[in-house]
């Protein structure tokens, strides 16, 4: 079995007792901590067309071991709730699964661990039908879906078969929004989009949205990866991003799933907390990373190929001719020592330009953002840098 292996390692132990049919292709995957709206996403997937596939819905309710008793108690009626509600809404396409409350230990709980429970399960369902190419899909349980959701996804897969993974396309829920929460929620997609296409702008091959509620994954690529991360945020993001190596990971836009604009302070960082800095006037969401410092790491990236077996008298005289916050970044980075490695494991230019931007990922360009701004550029109107960004393609 494709993933016997993987689930040794991890220490799986079944969380559902019900084999899954033969037929079984996809697996959304759904934690719910504290989720007043659960049944709402449940029923906007049962609303769904169903695909040629059996479909499963695994909603991992759970909560830390240090959980206060009132959390306790609201999870423990969320179970009972899903539970009251499956028998009428299981049919022969589409089947609902409420697992736990599964306590999470106290140094990982949060968003990835939750995450890894559902989706471990969801692989450890899949390797019982031996079926690699199964389908886990990421949702969460404040997010609705549109009508053609589960026959789109099974469509993008089928149609790319060399596909590890997807972004689904997304827009958040707006209904009943006004006044700042409304402008607040609109600022972040723009800013969201205009992150993406600076990426692509610099000549980055991974440019994606990473969101936690919009995203797919084959069941072997998944295991092929080790699986998701136990972060209490970003674990999408991080997850995504270290997917991309391995295969293109596509984009679905004929389907969308709509998160929930809520305000919350639950997780380090990400749309609630962003949304809620904003209204209390500790961010501005006017503001982002200056087109110019993504122009410096285009300018780097054109002339990358140059380092390919470059001697380290050759990298400082390299570095003089770059940029100024490009250069000062990569000597304060020590990125000298990853070039070396690079040159050491790299017999071709061809898997150097591959593995180049297994060094200089996503996480570091977020760290040169941040130091350019730090010690360069300051943050700049939103607006304005976009149509820089427009005119410079």
């Amino acid at each position: 079995m494709f993933a016997s292996r993987y689930l040794k390692k991890n220490n799986n132990k079944a969380l559902i007792q019900q084999s899954p049919t033969n037929n079984t292709g996809i697996i959304i995957v759904i934690p719910c901590f504290r989720e007043p709206q659960i049944l709402d996403t449940l029923n906007s997937l049962k609303h769904c067309q169903p695909p040629k596939s059996n479909v499963e819905v695994i909603v991992l309710i759970n909560h830390a071991e240090t959980a206060s008793e009132e959390i306790r108690k609201f999870n423990a009626q969320t179970k009972q709730q899903i539970e009251e509600w499956i028998p009428e809404n299981n049919t022969e396409k589409i089947t609902f699964f409420a697992v736990g409350p599964v306590e999470l230990r106290k140094k990982w709980a949060g968003a990835g661990l939750a995450r890894k429970s559902g989706m471990d399960e969801a692989v450890r369902r899949f390797n019982e039908v031996n079926k690699p190419n199964g389908i886990l899909v990421s949702l969460d349980a404040d997010t609705l879906v549109q009508n053609n959701y589960l026959v789109e996804i099974e469509n993008y897969f089928s149609s790319h078969p060399e596909t590890p993974g997807a972004t689904i396309a997304f827009t958040h829920q707006t209904e009943g929004l006004k006044g700042k929460h409304l402008e607040g929620i609109r600022l972040y997609e723009k800013y969201m989009g205009y992150y993406k296409k600076a990426l692509k702008y610099t000549g980055y091959p991974y440019p994606m949205f990473t969101v936690g509620s919009a995203f797919a994954v084959t069941a072997g690529a998944y295991v092929k990866r080790g699986g998701m991360n136990r972060r209490q945020a970003g674990e999408d993001f991080y997850f995504l991003q270290n997917l991309a190596p391995i295969g293109p990971v596509g984009e679905i836009t004929t389907t969308k799933v709509f998160p929930s604009a809520r305000l919350s302070d639950r997780v380090p960082f990400g749309t609630g907390p962003i949304l809620r800095k904003w209204m209390d006037g500790k961010e501005d969401l006017t503001q982002t990373y200056n087109f110019e410092a993504f122009a410096d790491l285009k300018d780097f990236f054109d002339v990358k190929d140059q380092l390919f077996l470059i001697e380290k008298q050759d990298y400082k005289l390299f570095l003089m001719k770059l940029p100024l916050p490009v250069g000062n970044f990569l000597v304060e980075d020590n990125f000298w020592e990853e070039i070396r490695d690079l040159n050491q494991n790299c017999s071709s230019l061809q898997s150097f330009q591959t593995r180049f931007f297994q060094k200089f990922n996503a996480f570091k360009i977020l760290k040169f953002l941040n130091f350019s701004h730090e010690h360069f550029y300051s943050k700049a109107s939103l607006d304005v840098q976009i149509e820089k960004l427009k005119k410079s393609r």
